[in-house]
């Protein structure tokens, strides 16, 4: 029997992913301005055509990959085997717990974005908690 949690879970991360690989793909600036202010968004896009350039593309692949990871997301929602639910809740949370430590020790460093760092920390801790709480229900539904 699968959980219809883990269904949830998965389609709300798969939406998150998708939205937000899209946004970067095609919106970059605008989330830039959004996100950090006029001044920090000039900075992070680059003071020079080749720079533009580099960080255009790489925001573009970027969000290439997260919408690629929705995408996946959303294929693995509808796995109905309850061990791989388990396994890739496990590693969803690992997953979220290594961005916020690589948060923490090297991009609260960044000048620009060091303000930033806080906020997505706590995001990802969020994050990271659904698949915690997911795997709490899934572990009670097993047992009781």
């Amino acid at each position: 029997m699968a959980s219809s949690g883990f269904f949830l879970t998965s389609i709300l991360h798969a939406v998150v992913a998708l939205t937000c690989g899209a946004l970067m793909m095609f919106y970059t600036n605008e989330i830039f301005v959004f996100s950090h202010g006029h001044e920090n968004a000039s900075k992070l896009l680059g003071s020079t055509p080749h720079d533009q350039l580099l960080i255009q593309t790489s925001d573009s692949f970027s969000g290439l990959l997260l919408f690629a990871i929705g995408f996946l997301l959303f294929m693995v929602a509808f796995v109905k085997d309850r061990e791989f639910q388990a396994f890739f809740a496990k590693g969803c949370v690992l997953l979220h717990v290594a961005m916020a430590i690589w948060r923490t020790h090297f991009e609260r460093k960044l000048e620009d974005l060091g303000r930033d760092w806080l906020r997505l920390v706590v995001g990802d801790i969020v994050l990271g908690l659904s698949w915690v709480f997911f795997l709490v229900y899934s572990w009670r539904e097993k047992y009781d």
